[in-house]
């Protein structure tokens, strides 16, 4: 029987993705008290309200995220998001992984998911303490050049933060490949045969958005 595989960081009221940007705020737009003076006896109903970021938990980003003609969330075309034939790539205690790390793998076709293993520290200061692992220019370019179609990361960012570039973004995203980051539980996946899913709700005008992340295997 098929086993569903979640790979996806929980959204909790006060959490931190990113030190700088705010937490998510989940609160009741209607509570279940007061929804009883709206219902029949013994009818309640809650009607829950979050403020967040789009850079929250885990999340999928769409080229719109970086190029403003790019493909917004609407625009993606589920193809490119779902049921996708997927790999993973083990990359234990490297902290910038390059193209030699893909040599000799079918990616064309694929959901490329990096394993780094950095998602043990999630919601810790060394999380977000700018070491963690990351793609290279080169690693992108080899991915993109190899037609993957997705690309996922267990870390804090594809690309480096100690400077303002993206390069890991701008070749992948400028290449039509969407990017999922701070993914988790991929040691639970297996290296290759199965499914993958990242799907975030469908809005005009937005580039980035958390998604339930999950692979099905066999």
């Amino acid at each position: 029987m098929s086993k569903l595989i979640d790979v996806s960081h929980t959204v909790e009221h006060g959490m931190i993705t990113y030190k700088g940007l705010p937490a998510p705020v989940i609160s009741d737009h209607l509570s279940r008290e007061e929804s009883k003076t709206r219902y029949a006896p013994g009818t309640e109903f809650h009607i829950g309200k979050i403020e967040m970021v789009a850079n929250t938990g885990t999340y999928l980003d769409s080229p719109f995220h970086r190029y403003a003609r790019g493909r917004d969330l609407a625009a993606l075309d589920l193809n490119s998001i779902a049921n996708l034939d997927a790999i993973v790539v083990r990359c234990p205690d490297q902290t910038e992984i390059g193209d030699q790390v893909f040599s000799g793998i079918d990616v064309k076709g694929k959901a490329v998911l990096v394993h780094t293993g950095w998602d043990k520290h999630w919601r810790t200061d060394e999380y977000s303490n700018g070491n963690h692992p990351f793609l290279n220019e080169a690693a992108a370019t080899y991915l993109a050049k190899n037609a993957a179609v997705l690309v996922g990361i267990d870390s804090f960012n594809i690309d480096a933060t100690r400077d303002g570039n993206r390069p890991a973004h701008s070749v992948l995203l400028g290449h039509d490949i969407p990017i999922v980051e701070h993914l988790c539980g991929l040691g639970e996946l297996p290296d290759r045969g199965f499914k993958f899913f990242a799907v975030p709700v469908k809005v005009r005008q937005f580039g980035t958005f958390p998604v339930r992340a999950f692979g099905i295997t066999d």
